[in-house]
């Protein structure tokens, strides 16, 4: 009893707040996406909602364990990861939405393995780094950091490259954190800008259209600037109020594609304006800012590296969203954090966030 009333007290709402809050938007704008389809409570909604509630559950039940003890199963978590990650290849189970085979059929629902590993991928990441910062003064300590988070990259980027790059940016982040020397840094960012071009040839057709796309924005024939093209202008035609709740045009005439997924930003932002569209940044920014101070000041390495994947993970993701959403970024199918439809993601969300406030009710003084 002692113990979970500490855990109240020292709890950080401000960023459960700020997680909750985002999440009620993104719930907000499906029901708004549902009411042009003529009803209120479609599938999409009640999946998000159920999906918060699940999330908010598993976050309380973390926050009472505390995060150090899954430092001492860093080999279970990364042989159930890897396993994990494969079960989509397993006939009558795994099955394709948008060309990739992401995801596990479970009857009444569909799983996306890749969100839940997300988190056990910066557990299992944290752990080998906090024993092992000492080495990542050399090249090779470097290497073998990478070679022990290919597995991971290397299945997910085979599927899905637009989560092979969060896991590229999770383990950036937290190499960087983890003391890494400037020299090191600058040989690798040298390493992976030769790499660039030849990636290139290594990508699925899809793939190289949309990086084309990109480079020649005004192209309105290649694939995913049509797209891009619309949700720009979705967002461009909310003003600096917005149309109104329920009232966006271009989700309800079908001109903003997956808007209640990829492109939710644009949809929120056309019913809600320049406002709203800041509203949420902000909201991610604070989210962000706090979750990284419940880093710094972690009780141990293995806390402040296991904060640092975190805000890595909910940065690059949010930022690409957003980015891509305006054509800043290209076309890559990353999801928005808590606001996207996705029962799995807003899981796995509300799981690093219960993980960010154990680190911070357990923080140094």
């Amino acid at each position: 009893m002692g113990k979970f009333s500490y855990v109240i007290k020292s709890c950080n709402y401000k960023i459960l707040s700020a997680a909750i809050l985002l999440s009620l938007m993104g719930i907000g704008t499906l029901v708004s996406i549902a009411h042009s389809e003529g009803t209120f409570l479609s599938r999409e909604v009640l999946i998000q909602s159920v999906a918060l509630l699940l999330g908010l559950l598993s976050a309380a039940a973390i926050l009472m364990l505390g995060y150090r003890c899954f430092m001492n199963l860093e080999k279970y978590i990364y042989i159930f990861s890897v396993i994990f990650l494969l079960s989509v290849y397993i006939p009558g189970l795994g099955v394709s939405f948008y060309g990739s085979r992401s995801w596990i059929d479970i009857g009444f629902t569909t799983l996306q393995p890749s969100e839940i590993v997300k988190i056990t991928f910066i557990m299992v990441m944290a752990s080998y780094l906090s024993k092992n910062s000492s080495c990542l003064s050399t090249f090779k300590g470097v290497l073998s950091a990478a070679l022990y988070a290919c597995p991971f990259i290397l299945i997910v980027a085979k599927e899905d490259f637009g989560s092979g790059c969060v896991f590229c940016a999770i383990w950036i982040f937290m190499v960087f954190c983890s003391g890494l020397e400037l020299k090191i840094i600058g040989r690798a960012a040298l390493s992976f800008l030769l790499l660039i071009p030849m990636l290139y040839f290594f990508m699925a057709d899809y793939q190289k259209d949309r990086i084309d796309a990109f480079l020649s924005p005004e192209n309105l024939d290649l694939p995913g600037n049509y797209q891009v093209w619309n949700s720009k202008t979705a967002i461009g035609s909310g003003g600096f109020l917005g149309k109104g709740f329920l009232e966006g045009t271009h989700k309800s005439l079908g001109f903003l594609p997956v808007p209640e997924s990829d492109f939710i930003f644009a949809a929120a932002v056309e019913e809600t304006g320049f406002m709203g569209g800041m509203a949420i940044i902000a909201l991610f920014a604070f989210f962000i800012f706090s979750s990284l101070k419940a880093a710094r000041y972690a009780r141990d390495l293995y806390g402040a590296l296991l904060g640092a994947g975190l805000v890595g993970m909910f940065f690059f993701q949010a930022f690409e969203n957003i980015a891509m959403t305006m054509g800043l970024m290209p076309v890559t199918g990353i999801t928005l954090p808590f606001l996207s439809y996705g029962g799995t993601s807003m899981v796995a969300s509300m799981m690093g966030v219960g993980l960010i406030l154990s680190i911070s009710c357990r923080q140094k003084i």
